[in-house]
């Protein structure tokens, strides 16, 4: 080694010899880099269940117990629509219910059980019963009342154990909903409400320590719209608000958890953020709201100021990426294809998405969404459907060969529709050709626009496919998405978000505002997101896809004895995330998981075992 040592040393050229070997070093990366020869990216944190090896939603609920009393009068439409979002409430929580239907029987009784929703207006529907509810309540049964109730009779009778000491036949219009800091995750703020009207019966509360506003309107009147008044053993919870859409379960769910002294729920527990159209051929030539800011070309911005922004993004508040590939922007539905005209942008984009740690999805060959010629698309959209499924099956193969070429070695398992439309039939084709997605995810909203939009909850398929929603978009977040968002962080402990590359090229998205204050307007809602859920997960697509297979089987048990809470977890496989509310008690040692508190009454449970055991002080 010295005789070396001493050769080198005497070596005319060495200087140059240093230069040679830095220079083969910088090949060797940069051919890795290109090449996409060594990926050791896809280290999920949380991996795919055995297809056949979970259950959906429904079929968990099967066994669990029915101890909430779900009643409805199928002659009233405001009971109808509350019901339909009731249904999917309880049994995302997986609470045991029974539905009775009042215009078709009175043959049941509050006496055997534990929980009752009445989704009811009109109290006079209850008929005799209400002196049933009265009695039960008072001896400790828990009734939530989330239709904003009419002013009668019977309403007269019970105002006074609802906590109401006043009332007019008015109501008021609820523009806002003003949550507080410890009824949700995220509270302590107002939302606005979009498309408001006079909703809210105007009431007056008793002052009473056993009367307890969790939410108001966003006001200087500060109407009551969400309490709880203590009953004898039990007590009533009221939502005063009258919406019955996808964006309010979180509130209905959390006034729910208001109804016995410690209520237990399943969540997903998964912040998820997808760039769609991303990696893709970016667009050439300007753009007036990128010149007018930056004075450079589209590309550039992509290159050197958006996906810099973005990544800075993921590192301060740990986002995990899942890009969408799609290969070009042609029209073609023939089955016919052309190769990608830019794989070196598009190598690079996905080099670094998958070096952050994200993940890259399937979005399509070209943006056509996946729709043969009995979709008809209304005038609402100028897409092209394809010739046959053995076009769609060409176009597709061109995409992933394509990501296996630039990404080998790489497993893809999630699929976004473009523009979120897919027919039945294309989705069932999909799954058939393509056993290797195991994820869809369309969008959470309905839209009237078409009714072939990929429009999902959270679940598993019949076919073993996860379904996983993205709910909110932007980065410019409207009042709607923003109200969404508290929503579903409270209930399924959930964020899950897409954005576009060209959302700052898009006047419609916020492209007059410039990047500058789109990024700060996203800024500050990440800032919202990671202080109410500290402790939420940055995933993938495809971990969130695994949490949801999880989530979507697991079901909850709970027995007190005095000073302990017990949980029983059905169907556990390797882990649970709950939400838990201490109504009663303040929990204070922990055997079988850990507990975080994310309110001074609501509590995160990560469970590592199918027993959690919790002592309260």
């Amino acid at each position: 080694m010295e005789r070396l040592r001493a050769k080198f040393a005497s070596f005319e050229y060495k200087g140059l010899a240093a230069i040679v070997l830095v220079f083969t070093l910088m090949a060797v990366v940069l051919f890795a880099e290109r090449s996409g020869i060594q990926y050791q990216y896809n280290t999920f944190s949380l991996s795919f269940l055995p297809a056949g090896s979970t259950l959906s939603k429904a079929e968990a609920l099967a066994g669990v117990p029915r101890d909430c009393l779900l009643l409805y009068n199928s002659e009233r439409a405001d009971s109808c629509m509350a019901l339909e979002e009731f249904e999917v409430i309880l049994t995302d929580m997986k609470v045991g219910h029974d539905t009775v239907d009042l215009a078709r029987t009175d043959a049941y009784s509050f006496k055997d059980y534990k929980t009752a929703v009445l989704l009811l207006s009109n109290l006079s529907d209850l008929g005799d019963k209400l002196t049933e509810l009265d009695e039960w309540v008072y001896g400790g049964g828990g009734a939530l009342l989330p239709l904003t109730l009419s002013k009668e009779t019977y309403f007269s009778v019970m105002a006074p154990k609802f906590g109401i000491v006043e009332s007019s036949y008015d109501y008021t219009l609820v523009e806002g909903i003003y949550v507080t800091e410890s009824f949700m995750a995220g509270g302590g703020r107002g939302f606005a409400i979009t498309d408001p009207w006079n909703s809210a019966l105007t009431v007056q509360l008793a002052e009473s320590d056993q009367v307890k506003v969790h939410a108001c309107t966003d006001n200087e009147w500060k109407l009551p719209l969400i309490w709880e008044s203590r009953y004898g053993s039990g007590r009533f919870v009221l939502d005063n608000f009258g919406i019955f859409t996808k964006e309010m379960r979180g509130l209905y769910a959390a006034s729910y958890s208001l109804l016995t002294s410690i209520t237990v729920y399943p969540v997903i527990n998964a912040s998820c953020f997808y760039l769609d159209d991303f990696p893709s051929q970016v667009p050439s030539g300007s753009n007036e709201y990128i010149w007018r800011d930056y004075g450079t070309s589209t590309r550039d911005f992509y290159v050197n100021i958006w996906w810099p922004d973005m990544m800075n993004l993921a590192d301060r508040y740990g986002l995990k990426y899942t890009g969408l590939a799609i290969q070009c922007y042609d029209e073609r539905v023939d089955g016919t294809t052309t190769d990608s005209a830019d794989k070196e942008t598009f190598l690079n984009f996905g080099n670094m998405l998958l070096r952050m740690g994200g993940e890259i999805g399937y979005h399509g060959y070209n943006h056509q969404p996946l729709c043969l010629d009995d979709c008809d698309y209304n005038g609402v959209y100028d897409y092209k459907t394809w010739q046959s499924e053995e076009a769609m099956a060409s176009a597709l193969d061109t995409l992933f060969e394509l990501c296996d070429e630039l990404f080998p070695g790489v497993e893809m398992s999630v699929y976004v529709p473009p523009s979120n439309i897919m027919s039945q039939g294309a989705q069932e084709f999909l799954i058939r050709e393509y056993p290797q997605i195991r994820s869809i995810s369309g969008i959470y909203f309905e839209s009237n626009d078409l009714d072939f939009y990929c429009t999902q909850e959270f679940d598993v398929g019949e076919n073993g496919v996860v379904e996983q929603p993205r709910i909110i978009s932007g980065c410019a977040l409207e009042d709607y998405m923003k109200l969404a968002a508290l929503s579903e962080l409270n209930f399924h402990y959930v964020n899950s978000h897409f954005t576009h590359p060209d959302d700052a090229l898009d006047p419609q998205r916020g492209a007059e505002l410039g990047w500058e204050e789109l990024k700060a307007q996203f800024t500050s809602y990440l800032d919202w997101l990671y202080t109410a859920a500290p402790n939420i997960r940055n995933f993938t697509g495809s971990e969130m896809a695994a949490a949801v297979q999880r989530y979507a089987s697991i079901t909850v048990s709970t027995e007190i004895n005095g000073d302990v809470l017990k949980i029983h977890l059905g169907n556990f496989i390797d882990e649970a995330q709950l939400m838990v509310r201490f109504n009663d008690a303040v929990p204070h040692t922990v055997e079988g998981g850990t507990l975080e508190p994310l309110t001074d009454t609501l509590y995160f449970l990560r469970a590592d075992q199918p027993d959690v055991t919790v002592t309260f002080a």
